[in-house]
């Protein structure tokens, strides 16, 4: 089961797919998948829905980001070591950590938007996790239980801002539409990471890392 928002921009209505990969209108049982329905208690709830009673979406759908009410957006660089390698940077000691502005959030097949004049405009495939309860000062041990769900991301980013114009990070990866999110948020389970690159990329994925290169 996925959960996700589907419909126009700013009008989404929580979903989820079925196991047969059927959409399912979720909309008689919580209003939207926000901080509330994606919390413990909440995707306990959902999780007892019997998904054959729920009635059935069909035709073309815009899907929208699959979690509404976002507050903060924060990533981590050269998180993979065949990234670091390719980036010819060393793997850093500590977590490189950034801001994607919440303004960046969208849907996964809405367009867009390149800076005026932009020449190094990059995007990379990453694993989105979603925290469904608060969550500070968390023992590594407990960390997980934090966790409502995990989406792929697309990091869009502006290079010569990122890099060349003061290596402030935040400047070239926080511009609008920069952070597409993939359609549906998948509950933590035991499952092993598949990831799918956008754009007509192919992707090589593996337990916890990935290579990603243009067909």
């Amino acid at each position: 089961m996925k959960l996700c928002r589907i419909g126009d921009a700013g009008q989404e209505r929580p979903a989820l797919v079925d196991g047969d990969g059927y959409i399912r209108d979720l909309s008689a049982h919580v209003a939207d998948l926000d901080g509330a329905a994606i919390g413990p208690e909440g995707l306990a709830r959902l999780a007892a829905i019997d998904p054959t009673s729920l009635p059935l979406i069909e035709g073309p759908v815009r899907y929208g980001p699959p979690v509404a009410g976002t507050r903060q957006f924060v990533a981590i660089g050269l998180n993979y070591a065949d990234h670091a390698a390719e980036s010819n940077l060393p793997i850093p000691a500590e977590p490189v950590v950034f801001n994607k502005w919440v303004s960046c959030i969208q849907g996964p097949n809405d367009p867009v938007t390149i800076p005026a004049g932009s020449q190094k405009t990059d995007w990379e495939v990453e694993l989105g996790v979603i925290i469904g309860s608060t969550a500070n000062n968390v023992s590594e041990a407990d960390a997980l239980n934090h966790v409502a769900g995990y989406c792929v991301v697309d990091d869009v980013s502006e290079r010569a801002w990122q890099i060349e114009r003061g290596a402030t990070w935040d400047k070239g990866k926080g511009f609008p539409t920069f952070g597409p999110l993939v359609r549906g948020l998948s509950p933590p389970t035991k499952w092993a990471i598949r990831r799918r690159c956008p754009c007509g990329w192919t992707s090589m994925a593996r337990a916890n890392r990935t290579a990603a290169r243009r067909r």
